[in-house]
């Protein structure tokens, strides 16, 4: 039976990122203004041109017991401690809904890559015998949804959405649509990252796409800055549960918000080039606003994907602009805590929730000279110190090579 007109809300979120070990910490940091990025001083890395990383505030030795970590790859570890805290800040394990109408949806961007390329160095230098057993369920994509729901008991589906740095904000759309037809009942989402190695960090600087402020490492991220030059490569998770309202009114669980509207759009341009006007963004933003019943003049606040290059921010702030206008408070997180990849969509989401219940919006870190596009200028961008503010619906939105487009509306309750 089709219930694709319930009200799906957010009752439990965790963390585990460059800023904190878990959610509360993790928002107090952003807060704070404090950066999560430092300089790489490992021997491997002084011939490479960009030379920074956003590396976990917490590691997850010190949050997962050594036997169990030895069995999953770091994506998946951090996959695990996130999802884990959002379970217990739900109480999903005494929500007493039946295992079988308890699903997940955690996407990735790249998975099990330590794995990978740790396993590929075993055999080049020991031979196959010295692989480990444990080598394909660590690397491959839906390792870190399969780890997540053996860690809930989830028998309602188990589901990993690829989609670049969509990821995390797609699993979320995915979990909406699952209790919207009622093929669940409660669900796990989120999105996990940890690919800090040389050949990914030599890979994304082929490309150009990575900043090379190595003497700045706390100002190398700078979404919106005339200065900007690229990202740095972060690790972490995030994790949501969702519910249907009625559900979650019925067992007394807190709600943080509503996930009232989600749009998924694709380029159709380039394989890695966002659209210059960012036409892909600038209709999924529409359709998550169309979802969720509201209008752009609804949307009091948006966290912006912004990752710091020159071309997808621009995109950005066009899309944006074009689309909501220029009344809502922008602000672009990844400034502090880099760009978590197939995580990012999911932490920003946090992020764009905890700004709804605490009516306040994080300041852009490291705008100090905004560009001066028309759209960017354009745009009420908080910077310096966060800015206090009353508004009752924001927008995520998430972008990913190969065009892959997201937005996710949510709304007070």
């Amino acid at each position: 039976m089709s219930t694709s007109t319930a009200d799906v809300v957010v009752t439990g979120m965790g963390a585990t990122t460059p800023l904190g070990g878990d959610v509360a910490s993790t928002w107090e940091a952003l807060l704070a203004g404090r950066s999560g990025v430092t300089r790489i001083t490992d021997d491997w890395v002084k011939d490479f041109p960009a030379q920074l990383v956003a590396r976990l505030a917490v590691d997850p030795a010190e949050q997962i017991d050594r036997v169990r970590a030895r069995r999953l790859d770091r994506s998946q570890q951090v996959a695990v401690i996130a999802a884990e805290e959002a379970w217990r800040d739900a109480a999903g394990a005494t929500s007493g809904v039946d295992p079988e109408r308890i699903a997940v949806v955690f996407g990735t961007g790249i998975g099990g890559a330590l794995t990978l390329l740790g396993q590929d160095d075993i055999l080049e230098q020991k031979g196959p015998k010295r692989v480990s057993p444990h080598t394909i369920p660590m690397l491959m994509p839906n390792g870190p949804a399969a780890a997540v729901g053996l860690a809930v008991g989830a028998k309602a589906g188990v589901h990993a959405p690829v989609s670049a740095c969509a990821s995390g904000a797609e699993a979320i759309r995915w979990g909406m649509d699952l209790l919207r037809f009622d093929r669940a009942d409660m669900v796990l989402v989120g999105g996990t990252e940890a690919c800090v190695h040389p050949l990914p960090m030599a890979g994304f600087a082929a490309m150009r796409a990575m900043s090379t402020r190595n003497d700045e490492p706390g100002r190398a991220s700078r979404p919106f800055d005339k200065g900007r030059d690229g990202f740095v490569l972060a690790e972490g998770a995030a994790a949501l549960v969702l519910e249907r309202a009625d559900a979650a009114k019925a067992r007394g669980a807190r709600v943080y918000a509503r996930l009232a509207g989600a749009g998924a759009t694709s380029d159709g341009y380039d394989l890695v080039a966002p659209h210059p006007e960012g036409a892909g963004g600038a209709r999924a933003m529409a359709a998550a606003i169309k979802d969720a019943g509201l209008t752009a003049a609804d949307i009091g606040h948006v966290n912006a994907h912004a990752t710091s290059t020159p071309m997808g921010d621009t995109a950005e702030a066009t899309a944006i602009h074009g689309t909501i206008g220029d009344h809502p408070l922008v602000t672009a997180t990844k400034g502090q805590t880099g760009h978590l990849l197939g995580a990012a969509g999911a932490l920003e989401s946090v992020f764009t929730i905890l700004a709804l219940r605490d009516q306040i919006v994080p300041a852009t870190a490291n705008l100090d000279d905004p560009d001066d596009h028309v759209a960017v200028q354009s745009l009420d961008i908080v910077r310096r110190e966060p800015r206090r503010a009353s508004f009752s619906a924001a927008l995520n939105d998430s972008f990913g090579f190969g065009g892959h487009n997201m937005a996710l509306v949510f709304t007070t309750v």
